[in-house]
């Protein structure tokens, strides 16, 4: 399996609050993660382009445009396997909002505008970049533009 994975960011001093990491990541027709597993962390998945099938659940599909949360909880293993044209997914690592709260995996289909992720030290917006929410950003070729509004609040274990 060949997954392109950049890291874009990956703060590791919690200077961007709740974000933990952020991929931008390219995946092959058919290809997957492999099964893993993720304990005590909220992802956020915005397709951007082609297709993905979470393994885990009701195994939703997800086409560009959608955004998915999955709350891992005390626990889960899944995979993610990329449609026929494969997959271009943005992915955003943040610390749990309920660390102790069952597994979930909700997808808002066709993303458009601010998204609620169920917390208050995270919001997404997901849009075309002629509608991006500061008015100012354009993009060549038009695309999808994800903007976070973060938190500046540092979590406890960074103050040591």
């Amino acid at each position: 399996m060949t997954v392109e994975q950049r890291v874009v960011a990956a703060p590791e001093d919690g200077s961007l609050g709740p974000l933990l990491r952020l991929a931008d990541d390219r995946l092959g027709a058919g290809e997957g993660y492999g099964r893993h597993a993720h304990r005590a962390v909220d992802v956020v998945a915005v397709v951007l382009a082609g297709s993905l099938r979470h393994a885990w659940g009701d195994g939703a599909v997800l086409a560009a445009g959608d955004l998915a949360v999955l709350r891992a909880g005390e626990g889960l293993e899944h995979d993610e396997i990329a449609g026929k044209g494969g997959a271009r997914v943005l992915q955003a690592y943040l610390r749990p909002a309920d660390p102790s709260a069952p597994a979930s995996h909700v997808v808002h289909r066709a993303a458009a505008g601010w998204v609620d992720l169920g917390r208050p030290d995270a919001q997404v917006w997901v849009g075309p970049s002629a509608h991006a929410p500061d008015g100012q950003l354009a993009v060549d070729g038009g695309g999808r533009v994800v903007v976070w509004r973060l938190s500046t609040d540092r979590p406890r274990w960074a103050d040591f």
